[in-house]
Parts: structure tokens; sequence; C-alpha cells
């Protein structure tokens, strides 16, 4: 007795979209899912009535591919219709899937028969010759697809051979497609992580002349789970999933397939040969300039996937919130920044201990933020205050949490990495100004010491009611981990969206006037308040004597380059300055890092707030305003214009010989500029500062005008091809 008819599934007695509607309905009901970067796929046999409508036999296995709407835009795409690409390549690569079905939000593929190789050999695990051989010749069958049954290629596609443009079209790409759409939110994480905002811009200018190679069809996604070994052996491979397939230089597909298919290091040179040898035998033009451009394919495919890699281990913590889930995301995020520093040239990258505290507080916002929605009681994030300080009236301890909740969300133009402090800004609730968060970047590489606690600093000149522009100290404390956190007032813009704007190009003259104004008036700043132990004279000898610390204490490699630029070792350097004295002069309050991003322009009659105290001293006031002139671009009538002011406003204790004086200091700041600057250049740190940038820049000057104000010949054979190369 045969078995009783199947009922119906709904829809198939109506219209035929309404037929496959019902069983992509009932695949996501039955099937087993496998995520793609934009799909969920499933494997089910054919219906009865689906297998009459594509004309195959019920039972037969198919794919059904469905639209993931909530995924993130994490990859390139030449072409949006996979369907197409997938016809244009059956005749070259026949048992590739075939595409039955189309529309927008599924299609239904035939199924190839077989295992992922990641399921019998997993990332990291060395892949079998004879299968490396089998891949290299479906990288060979690619080329062997004409352009013309491609789909058409957009309109700024860059021409045939040409391989420098086509690796610079691929970073402009990644930029527009997977940075631009997610900037919104999590342009904050990459700002925080040290990631600017236009490095793949950078990275496309940086794209050497390379040799010129036919284009190919390329899959550009080639790793172990697109990779099915089929189960009668001919082909012994079969490639699926070619929603990424582009046109344009094999090399391309050969880095994009290394770095994917996590081969283990030792096989790197076996799948090369083999691409080579396949390639020479049916496209001999592509393996043109392999040995010298295959690296920088291999640099963009390490750029491109720190947004990805970052994004994905970032969307991981939203429905966790357990510490494994935070140390595997840790792990992430550190192992992409590593593979990304060189190719993206980012300076620093921070450690996982500072990677874990900015995920931490990522994730601690989006918990945050999820509570207040339902309604429940404030969300507390834990800190801890620090006694120094005591809770403010117009800053309680609840709006210190509030502030803490809104860093971690905050985009990325309200974080600001500079050479000592990320600082982010953010409006707290029932408080009428906005404010920064302002915490130590972990991995500082500072040779210049702070001497003064910043906090404190800033408490004695708001206590001193003098006109000084500077921030308030709202909150001090130790959150995530035990990591330091000060909360000041914000200087710029009540918009927090505008950035703050800074004198880059030197001060205006009624800009000069005003920072005149502030130094003469931080002299009634009570210094003792900070450092009780200040105001013993020999400013001038202690300063000199700090200089020479800083270049003993520098890494041998930046002594060892220093000497041979023809710069004195530290001892040297001590006698040389023991030759130089200086006047007395009546001590102060001085900030000691007056350059052009330490002063944010404002729109009343202080036109400047000084920001950045932590490397605040007390010592010569003239020195305050000489080293801010080394520092800032300043014309010769903007320097005596200040001088003049300030010579006339203070009293004369405070400025007597100053016009014998300020020319050593001068001397002595270009001097440590010069050591200081080449430890940037032979460290990378901080080099992604404005102020330090334009310092390293101009460094051949530097080292001219300090060899000889220390009365020592230049080295001409050396100098100049030593300072192009680090410059």
């Amino acid at each position: 007795m045969g078995a009783s008819p199947r009922p119906p599934l709904l829809g198939e007695r109506a219209t035929p979209d309404g037929i496959y509607q019902a069983f992509v309905k009932r695949a996501a009901q039955l099937g087993q899912a496998t995520s793609g970067h934009h799909n969920q796929n499933y494997v089910l046999p054919l219906t009865q009535s689906v297998a009459r409508k594509l004309g195959r036999e019920p039972g037969t296995s198919v794919t059904v591919r469905v639209r993931r709407g909530e995924a993130l835009p994490v990859v390139i795409r030449t072409w949006d219709d996979e369907a197409e690409i997938l016809g244009a390549i059956k005749g070259a690569l026949p048992h590739v899937p075939e595409c039955l079905v189309k529309r927008e939000h599924f299609a239904i593929h035939s199924y190839v028969e077989g295992v992922p190789l990641s399921s019998v050999c997993a990332n990291g695990k060395p892949v079998d010759t004879l299968l490396i051989k089998a891949l290299a010749q479906m990288f060979a069958q690619m080329t062997q697809v004409r352009r013309e049954s491609l789909p058409p290629l957009p309109v700024m596609w860059p021409r045939n051979k040409d391989s420098q443009g086509f690796l610079q079209t691929l970073a402009h790409l990644a930029d527009r497609q997977i940075r631009q759409p997610n900037w919104r939110a999590f342009g904050g994480l990459f700002a925080a992580l040290g990631i600017p905002e236009d490095a793949l811009v950078r990275f496309a200018e940086r794209v050497p002349p390379m040799t010129r190679r036919p284009y190919s069809l390329l899959h550009a996604d080639l790793h172990r789970d697109n990779l099915i070994m089929s189960y009668g052996g001919d082909p012994p491979l079969i490639c699926v999933d070619w929603e990424l397939a582009t046109y344009g230089d094999p090399l391309h597909d050969l880095a994009t397939h290394l770095v994917r298919m996590r081969y283990p290091l030792h096989q790197w040179d076996e799948v090369i040969d083999a691409w080579a040898v396949a390639m020479q035998r049916t496209r001999p033009a592509a393996v043109n300039g392999l040995a010298k451009d295959l690296r920088h394919y291999l640099d963009f495919e390490r750029a491109q996937s720190v947004y990805p890699d970052v994004m994905r281990a970032a969307k991981s913590l939203e429905d966790s919130s357990d510490q494994k889930s935070l140390d595997d995301a840790t792990v992430a995020v550190h192992h992409a920044l590593e593979a990304a520093a060189e190719p993206l040239r980012l300076r620093s990258v921070p450690g996982p201990a500072e990677i874990e505290r900015i995920l931490f507080r990522r994730r601690a916002s989006r918990d945050g933020s999820r509570k207040r929605g339902m309604g429940s009681a404030p969300y507390d994030i834990y800190w801890r205050p620090d006694r120094r300080l005591q809770e403010r009236r117009d800053f309680p301890r609840e709006a210190v949490n509030r502030a803490l909740i809104a860093e971690g969300a905050a985009p990325a133009n309200r974080v600001f990495k500079g050479t000592a402090h990320l600082n982010t800004v953010v409006w707290v609730a029932d408080i009428d100004f906005p404010v920064v968060v302002r915490r130590k970047v972990a991995q500082l590489c500072r040779r210049e010491r702070s001497f003064l606690s910043e906090h404190a600093v800033l408490r004695a000149i708001e206590q001193s009611r003098v006109e000084v522009a500077a921030p308030r100290v709202l909150a001090l404390g130790k959150s995530y981990r035990k990591e330091p956190f000060t909360i000041h007032t914000y200087v710029g813009h009540r918009d927090i969206d505008r950035p703050p704007s800074h004198p880059v190009n030197g001060l205006l003259p009624h800009e000069a006037d005003r920072l005149v104004d502030q130094l003469c008036a931080m002299t009634q700043v009570n210094y003792r308040q900070v450092d009780p132990a200040a105001g013993e004279g020999e400013f001038f000898r202690w300063l000199r004597e700090q200089l020479v610390t800083l270049v003993g204490e520098l890494p041998k490699e930046s002594q060892q380059l220093a000497r041979l630029l023809g710069l004195p070792d530290a001892e040297r350097l001590r006698e040389i300055l023991a030759r130089h004295e200086v006047s007395e002069r009546e001590p102060s309050l001085l900030h000691g890092d007056l350059n052009p991003w330490n002063l944010v322009r404002r729109d009343d009659r202080l036109a400047l707030t000084i920001i950045d105290w932590e490397m605040a001293v007390v010592g010569d006031p003239l020195y305050e305003l000489v080293r801010h002139m080394h520092l800032t671009p300043t014309r010769p009538e903007i320097r005596d214009r200040m001088f003049r002011r300030w010579e006339r406003l203070l009293p004369h204790d405070s400025t007597v010989d100053w016009r014998k004086d300020w020319g050593v200091y001068r001397w002595l700041e270009i001097v440590r500029s010069a050591y200081i600057d080449l430890d940037r250049l032979v460290t990378g740190a901080s080099l992604d500062a404005p102020n330090v940038r334009r310092a390293v820049d101009s460094y051949a000057m530097t080292l001219a005008a300090a060899t000889a104000s220390l009365g020592l010949p230049a080295r001409p054979a050396a100098s100049p091809s030593l300072v192009r190369v680090l410059t």
C-alpha cells in the first residue's frame, strides 16, 4: 500500500514565486545554516513542486542562500549579482554551483556534493601537495574566462594590466564599502585603537609602480570553507561562494588566498611555486613581477582585514558579558592590529591589556544604553574615586558614572588620541557643559619627564582665580583593571561634533596678545601649592641637566645614530652646555609644552584656552615664552610683539636680562629637538601626532642648526642620506 500523499506546502498552488518562498521558509525551519558574508546557507532536498518548476528530480539536494539583513558591510564587492558570475564561469569551471533561482532576498543553487576542506584540514594545518596543485590549476582556469562574458565593470575600473591602479582601486573600494558605512557605529573604537580615518586612503597613495600583468577573473575569497572536496575526486576541489569575485591582477587572488587559507608558513613557498607553474602554462604574463609585487597585495589584505576583524570582535560582545568573550575579542583585535600595523603605518599598536580596557568600555556603554532603554535603574560602571580630589558639587559621582558609560559609545569625531592621552568628549545628562574623559596611552614612550600632577596644577589655577583659560578638573579615579582616568571640562565648541581649532600656522596678533596676558597671569598662581620645594633658583642648571639625563637614557640605537650624525654623547654634551649660564628671574608656574595643538581657539576676549598640562613645571617665565616660539611657527613681527608686551606687563625681577638670555634658551631647545626627534624617527613613537609629525618632517634643518649651535662640524657624507631615509 502506497504512502499517503503529502499535504501541499503553502503557496504550491499559487505563483512560482509563492512556491519558491514557501520552499525557502521550509529551508529556514528544517535546515542547518552555515553563514557566509551576507548569506545564510541551507542544504535540503527539492520538494516535488519545486523540482518540477526547476526541471530537476525530486529529492535532489540544493543550497538555499538567504540574504542576512543584519550583516555588517565588511567585504569589497565588484558585482551585486552572483548569478551572473556563475553563469559566466560555467564554461571554464563546469563544476561550480549553478544558480537555479534568483530573487531579491534569496537564491537557490545546485548543491556541490562533497565536504568543505575546513572539515578535514583545519586552519593552520598543512594542505596535501596534490590539493595545492589542484588549487593552482583552478587559479589558472579562471584566467580562461573571457572578459566579455562577465558582468559590466564599474565605470571607475582601471585599464587592463594596470597593476598599480588595480591595487589603488581596491584600497579606495575598501574605504568606501567597508570603512565608511561602518564609521558612524565603530569609528570611535577605531580611533581609540589608533587607526586614523584616512588610513586606507594613505595606503592607496603609497602604492608603488608595479609590473603590468593582464587582468583575469578572481575569486577573491578562496579559503578552506569555500573549497569543497568532491566525493568522486574528479575534480578533487570545487570552489563555491563567488559573491566577492572581481576582475583584476591575478596576484591579488594569490595574496588573498595565502592569508585566508591560514597555511603554515613553511608551505607558502610551495603554494606560490605551484601557482607560478600553473599560471606559466596558461597565462605566462601573470607571473611577471611575482617576487617583487606579491608583498604589496599581502599588505593590502592585512590592512583591509583589520576593519572586519575588529568590528566582528566588537559585535561579538554585544550579547555577552562573560570574561571569556572579552578575552577572545581582545586576542582577535590584537592579532588584527599587529598584522595591519606595518601596511597601515600604525606607529603604536596597543597591547592586549589596553585593548581589553577599550573593548570593555564599549561593551559597558552598550549595556548601560540597553538597561536605560528598558527603564531599569541607572546602570553603574565600576570605578573608584581618587581621594586626592574631593567630589565636586557641579559634577557628582552619578555624573562621573554617566560620563564613563558615554565614553565607550563616542563616535570617532569625539575621540582624540594624542602623544600622551586618549581624550573622549561626551555630554552627560543633567550637566550643562561637555566634558572630556582623559586616559593615559598605555604604551607611551615619552622621553621628557612629567614632574607635577596635572590635576593639582589645574586645581591651583582654578583656586587662584587668575585669568588663565584652562580646563577644570572634575573627577579623578580608576576604572576597569585599575586604569587611571581624569575628567575635565571640555574647552572646544559646545557643539562637540565640531572639531577644535588650533593655531597650527602661528598666532594671530590678538591671539599673541592674549597668550602673553595669560602667561603673565600665571605668575600669580601659588606654585608652592603644587611644588613646595620649587623656587630655590638655578632653574637653567636643572634644565640643562635634564637634557643631559635624557640623552644618556636614550635607547642604544638612537644613541648610535646620534653619534653617526655628529651629535655628542651625554658627557660631551654636559661639557658643552656648562659653558652657558643665564640670569635668575622670579620663578612661576609654567605649562612646559605650549605647542599649537595645546592651544584651543575660543570666541571671547581670552582668545585661547591652554590644555594638556602634564608637562607643567615651576621655573623661569622667559623659558615658557621661548619654548612656545620654538614649538610654534612664529613670524618675527609676532615674536617681537610678544616680547614687548611680556616685558611691559611683568615686573622687572621676572624679565631681567631677557634680551641676553632668550637666545640661550632657544639654542637649548634646538639641541633638545635634535635628540628627541631623532629618537622618534628611530622608534616611531608618537609619529601620528601632528606636532610630532611636523617636527620630524623638518629634522634635517633641526640637525644642522643643532650641530652648528654646539660648535660641532656637520658630517655631510652621512647626514643627508640618513636623514632622507629616516624622514
